[in-house]
């Protein structure tokens, strides 16, 4: 470890626009690794929050009930047609204020809702109003006669849903849901809005501090995110190859 860090310190001597400075000082290595962490975590709370908001926001979709449905709809128009970024603020400047504090210490007044979870909620939220419509179609794509085969045997309608729709559906909406959740993973980046401390967020504060490192850090954040969606698209086309039954799914 001391040779590489050894080699990159000679290189930002040589070439002092390229200073891989978390290459070789501690410091700043741990704020590029935890930065990475919180991304990765960040990424998966979304992914798995979205996930369930599709999914029981598509099945209200289906619902009799007149109001649940005009709920539904109106939260995908909300979220669908702001930008992420707005609504991201929106809900930590202004949802924020009226959260309630608890005191840990008798002094500090702290919300009980973080910044990251904000992030949290904020992001799945804008992204499960897309997954719903995903899920719709893929609901939609179940031939009737499917589910009435289903009533006959005596399954109620939520039955019907867990056992039957949704896992065709779930085959069908695969390759659109892949779409979403990448942009998802991407759109995390927006939490440096709010101070999240994500890989961004960390990354800002190494090339402020050190602006030889502005070039090294960008390639670091380019690189790593490559690899976390990489690592998603891959994940995601072979649960799509698993999950594959001929006549269903694209």
């Amino acid at each position: 470890m001391d040779l590489l860090a050894d080699f990159f310190r000679q290189i930002a001597e040589d070439h002092p626009r390229w200073n891989f400075i978390w290459m070789y000082e501690p410091v700043q290595q741990g704020k590029v690794l935890s930065g990475i962490w919180m991304t990765i975590e960040l990424s998966i709370a979304c992914l798995a929050l979205s996930m369930v908001i599709g999914v029981v926001g598509a099945f209200a979709q289906g619902s009799r009930n007149l109001i649940l449905r005009s709920l539904v709809q109106g939260y995908i128009q909300f979220f669908r047609n702001t930008p992420p970024y707005v609504q991201l603020l929106f809900f930590y400047f202004a949802l924020g204020q009226f959260t309630p504090t608890y005191s840990p210490d008798g002094w500090l007044e702290v919300p009980i809702i973080s910044n990251v979870g904000w992030a949290i909620i904020s992001l799945s939220f804008f992204a499960g109003a897309f997954n719903i419509e995903i899920f719709r179609a893929g609901i939609e794509a179940v031939p009737e006669s499917t589910r009435e085969a289903s009533e006959s045997l005596g399954f109620s309608r939520k039955q019907t849903y867990r056992y039957v729709v949704l896992p065709l559906a779930l085959r069908v909406s695969l390759p659109a849901l892949n779409n979403n959740l990448v942009n998802l993973v991407k759109t995390t980046t927006q939490a440096f809005g709010i101070a999240v401390p994500e890989l961004l967020y960390q990354s800002v504060t190494i090339w402020n501090d050190y602006p030889s490192a502005l070039y090294p850090t960008m390639l670091l954040v380019f690189v790593v995110y490559v690899i976390l969606v990489g690592v998603l698209v891959m994940s995601m086309s072979h649960w799509e190859r698993s999950m594959r039954i001929p006549g269903y799914g694209v």
